[in-house]
């Protein structure tokens, strides 16, 4: 059945707000290393960041006919989330679709498959994490289904989840888990730069994260050349 869902409940701004501060690779190891979109999902251009939420969509493998279903169900401060039935390397997106999302603040497109027009995307500062860039055309015939949930690039996305994007990739946050992963990821950030300072200082990742006796356990050993080459 394909389906269009309406209002569905989103991560409140300021949860959103916070995890924004925040890195992909920070926030994917805050949530227990959790949530990633496979590593070919690159942004379009360098420096592009986004964190929203999501607005789903599920489509035909050729198809980009319910993307522009989709722009009517977004807000300020989403991002637009595509996967294909199947495997899929269509340039689904362009311009104009941006152009359309853009006048209503949509932060970017996480999107299993292609885009186009990458130059324009550029020029307009609409960030797109794609699987590539293909200006193969799409058709408008068959239905898919908006603000369900979606296997985006082998992770799980619920409408209303947080997506983080960055140069490292993208992240998926649940709605329900958005605030908890922020302050994990505020200690984490806190704990690291506790960190850095250390290591300026000239002291080891050895001893900073006392990994010399596990390292002892596992059964590495220190040997002297002049014991090792008798």
């Amino acid at each position: 059945m394909s389906v269009v869902i309406r209002n569905p409940p989103r991560a409140h701004p300021a949860v959103r707000e916070e995890l924004a501060q925040f890195g992909v690779a920070t926030i994917h190891e805050a949530q227990g290393r959790t949530g990633l979109l496979a590593a070919y999902m690159r942004p379009i251009y360098t420096g592009a960041r986004v964190c929203g939420s999501a607005v789903t969509v599920s489509v035909p493998s050729d198809d980009n006919w319910m993307i522009h279903v989709a722009v009517e169900q977004c807000e300020a401060g989403d991002v637009l989330v595509v996967a294909p039935e199947e495997p899929s390397e269509y340039g689904f997106f362009g311009e104009l679709l941006a152009t359309a999302l853009a006048a209503r603040g949509v932060s970017g497109l996480v999107i299993d498959a292609g885009c186009r027009d990458v130059t324009e995307l550029a020029a307009m500062s609409f960030a797109v994490w794609s699987k590539c860039v293909s200006a193969q055309g799409t058709v408008k015939k068959r239905l898919g289904s908006v603000n369900v949930g979606i296997t985006c690039a082998g992770a799980w996305v619920e409408p209303g989840d947080v997506v983080v994007g960055d140069d490292d990739g993208v992240v998926v946050v649940p709605r329900t888990e958005a605030a908890a992963v922020a302050a994990a990821a505020r200690l984490r950030e806190t704990r690291e730069a506790e960190n850095r300072k250390r290591y300026m200082h000239g002291e080891l990742s050895l001893d900073v994260n006392n990994m010399r006796a596990d390292l002892a356990c596992a059964g590495l050993r220190y040997v002297d050349y002049e014991d090792a080459v008798r």
